[in-house]
């Protein structure tokens, strides 16, 4: 028999009425998760961890951008904004470079979280998130059910709102590529008001001067989205407020190995402050850009011992813990698409793999990370079909999701709440799979009882 919760409540009348306060169209076209009778609880001293790694984030897109822009000018090595320009449109390095673009930070940052035996480890940043709807839902149903998440049930809400500032209307365009995230978006619309929000598709052009518009489209996308030129045209002329900018470089997953390259340590110190790296580094996994530029033969790149990346191909499968993925700019760049777990594939796969990175060198680069396994947790879910709740050991990646409020020096973060998707333990790479339980967070007391976990801003 199911064990009755403090409300009096069963796993299988929580998840019921988890179930039931699903909205009528889904969150998702066509993705569906197991339901979880309770949040993810996480121990005091990550959720403070967490609480101030916002702060930090942000200092690392201003860092970011700063670095971009005097490497374009010649004021930092211009490798680096060469890299992060090739593969990319003459058009779209034009607009990031443009002096009304060119300071624009993305307004929501949302870092995804592997959870370890060591603390968190940062595996990307993404610009353009999905989850905000599905977070807030979940904030908002656990919450009802007396669970005090992380971000406070209406945190995600109050977060996403207060990235507009004081724009008259707010358009959310979500492209074709991004559609399975449509219904989410639109019962966000619901849940802000429909006098203020509202969902559009990227043919849209109906905005009007004190307008702004949420940009939920990857940048790769933008000839499936004819809207997307008057739109970077008015957002240049100040008419309206376009978040996240038009600046492909936030959505490149290279960021992670530049902070960890020893020729801009300097850079990142004066930049970031010894505090903020010193705790910005170790959740940082060891990464490569992979350029097969031929070294001499006498060199070998840090902490391989490869002096060439077909090398990688010769790795056995005990030495292949790594991840390799595509940086960005790419329909494979977004989801678990084109990433590979080299301890998780066969030599030919692998080699597969390696090959078609070089390949796709320049226009597309890739990125070697070293792979560090998440904790071992232990979470249930309930079936629908019996009721019964179901034990099931599983493996972690938290995203918090931090919106950027107010303007320049004075901007700040704010932690609206955080999803927890929590994959089987045999699942090596976590996404939102359908047998992934997905919940919200709430922290442990010191007894191991959900305590209260309000939002906080940094």
């Amino acid at each position: 028999m199911s064990p009755v919760f403090p409300d009096g409540l069963t796993a299988a009348d929580r998840a019921g009425r988890v179930q039931a306060a699903m909205p009528a169209d889904g969150l998702f076209d066509g993705l569906r998760w197991r339901i979880g009778p309770r949040p993810f609880v996480l121990e005091p001293a990550l959720v403070r961890e967490l609480e101030g790694l916002g702060r930090v984030l942000l200092q690392f897109q201003r860092a970011a951008s700063l670095l971009y822009r005097w490497s374009s000018e010649g004021r930092q090595p211009g490798w680096v904004s060469a890299l992060l320009d090739q593969g990319k449109p003459a058009e779209l390095v034009a607009l990031q470079r443009d002096p009304a673009f060119r300071s624009e930070l993305p307004r929501v940052i949302r870092p995804d979280l592997l959870l370890t035996d060591d603390g968190f480890v940062i595996t990307e940043l993404d610009s353009v998130p999905g989850g905000i709807g599905l977070t807030q839902w979940l904030n908002e149903t656990y919450a009802g059910l007396g669970d005090p998440v992380l971000g406070g049930a209406d945190g995600m809400r109050r977060g996403f709102e207060g990235i507009f500032g004081t724009a008259t209307r707010v358009h959310l365009m979500v492209s074709e590529e991004a559609a399975t995230y449509r219904p989410e978006m639109e019962w966000l619309a619901d849940r802000l008001g429909r006098d203020r929000f509202g969902v559009v598709d990227g043919n849209f052009t109906g905005w009007a001067a004190g307008d702004a518009v949420y940009r939920f489209f990857e940048l790769f996308d933008l000839p499936q989205v004819p809207a997307s030129g008057p739109l970077f045209e008015a957002a240049r002329r100040r008419e309206v407020r376009l978040t996240p900018p038009p600046r492909p470089l936030f959505e490149e997953k290279l960021w992670l190995a530049l902070l960890g390259n020893r020729n801009l340590t300097g850079y990142w110190r004066e930049q970031l402050g010894d505090g903020f790296l010193r705790r910005l580094r170790p959740m940082v996994p060891r990464s490569w850009v992979l350029d097969p530029t031929p070294l001499p033969p006498h060199a070998a790149y840090p902490g391989l011992d490869l002096t060439d990346w077909r090398q990688l191909k010769l790795l056995s499968q005990r030495e292949r813990d790594l991840v390799l993925k595509i940086s960005g700019f790419s329909e494979r760049a977004w989801g678990s698409r084109g990433v590979h777990l080299g301890s998780d594939l066969s030599g030919a796969d692998w080699s597969a793999a390696v090959d078609g990175a070089l390949r796709d060198w320049p226009d597309h680069p890739h990125v070697l990370q070293e792979y560090r396994k998440p904790r071992l947790v232990e979470t249930t879910w309930v079936d629908p079909a019996s009721g019964r709740e179901v034990a099931m050991p599983g493996r972690v990646r938290l995203c918090p999701y931090y919106f950027v409020h107010g303007e320049g020096d004075a901007a700040r973060t704010h932690l609206g709440g955080v999803l927890a998707t929590i994959n089987p333990a045999d699942k090596k790479i976590i996404h939102g799979m359908g047998d992934a339980v997905l919940v919200p967070v709430v922290e442990a007391s010191r007894d191991g009882i959900p305590g209260t976990a309000p939002g906080r801003s940094d």
